[in-house]
């Protein structure tokens, strides 16, 4: 990647970045928590992504955002 991006691409990036997590945290906890989920091994797999979707969405935050929890996540159980 040579490319020389400017501050405010940067943050259009990120920003970007921030939104398709958020939309994957969601997709991803939905599927954990299917009631009709009859595979125990997706169940775990879509818990274990919703989590690091979650994680790199708090990055994501802290980047825009230092210091303040922009967003608020409720972890996977």
């Amino acid at each position: 990647m040579t490319d020389v991006v400017d501050s405010d691409e940067l943050l259009r990036r990120i920003q970007r970045a921030r939104a398709f997590a958020r939309e994957e945290l969601q997709v991803w906890r939905g599927r954990s928590a299917d009631p009709g989920r009859t595979d125990p091994d997706g169940a775990r797999d879509a818990q274990v992504r919703a989590l690091a979707y979650e994680a790199v969405l708090r990055v994501l935050d802290e980047i825009v955002a230092p210091g303040r929890n922009r967003t608020e996540v409720k972890p996977v159980t």
